[in-house]
């Protein structure tokens, strides 16, 4: 399967994309690498890779806008965030604009092919089509064979993540759920405080998207000093 996966790298410092490009091409994927975040945009809508490695600070504007900007476009392939250790704030904005997972500089090469890896094996392989079936959650149609989410017959587009956030909280309806299970079966990788607020910002930028009033959910329910449900009965009023 590797062979076949497209990344495409938005990092400024040459010797950064290099070293980035060359372990990734060990593990045999296709690498792309732009060095602006206009011209990874333009590539991405022309490539279509199947991930997007998204450095904050690039030459020509905010990897933070050209995230949101991707996600606006319609590309919905898993993006990872490149982020500085010492600014926690790149790391929640980059997950509200919509990206999927981040890596902190200086960061290990092993630990970002791994998180490559557990991106494109939930948003490509075992994990995306498995037991295709549909849930009903309120007016919401979740099918898990096309990875599409409609209420009245209108699409609501979710990033991989947030559908495989979705469907296990579907998959495990009524049940509460800690972070920790989230965080252990949506991103594979252990909990600690600050990946936990991964978890918070997913929830609430997907509320944004599936409840009729975000500010009062009704299909995402907080568990005090538990974590999340989703309903068993929806009621509107």
């Amino acid at each position: 399967m590797q062979a076949a996966n497209h990344i495409l790298i938005i990092e400024d410092d040459p010797a950064v994309a290099s070293s980035l490009q060359d372990g990734l091409q060990r593990d045999s994927y296709r690498v792309a690498w732009k060095s602006t975040g206009s011209d990874g945009l333009h590539y991405a809508r022309q490539h279509n890779p199947h991930l997007i490695i998204l450095d904050v600070r690039l030459p020509d504007g905010s990897g933070f806008d050209y995230c949101r900007q991707m996600r606006q476009n319609g590309i919905r392939q898993p993006i990872i965030m490149l982020t500085v250790q010492r600014d926690e704030m790149d790391k929640i904005l980059g997950l509200e604009m919509g990206a999927d997972d981040y890596v902190t500089k200086p960061y290990s090469l092993r630990e970002l092919r791994s998180r490559v890896r557990a991106q494109l094996r939930r948003a490509y392989g075992e994990l995306s089509n498995a037991d295709a079936d549909q849930f009903y959650v309120g007016d919401l149609i979740i099918d898990r064979s096309r990875g599409l989410v409609q209420r009245d017959n209108q699409p609501i587009y979710l990033t991989p993540t947030e559908f495989r956030l979705l469907v296990f909280l579907a998959r495990h309806r009524g049940q509460a759920l800690t972070r920790t299970q989230l965080l252990d079966e949506v991103w594979g990788y252990d909990s600690d405080v600050e990946s936990e607020r991964i978890v918070n910002v997913h929830i609430r930028r997907l509320r944004e998207k599936i409840e009729v009033d975000p500010g009062q959910p009704a299909l995402i329910l907080t568990v005090p000093g538990v974590g999340y449900r989703l309903a068993e009965q929806v009621t509107r009023l």
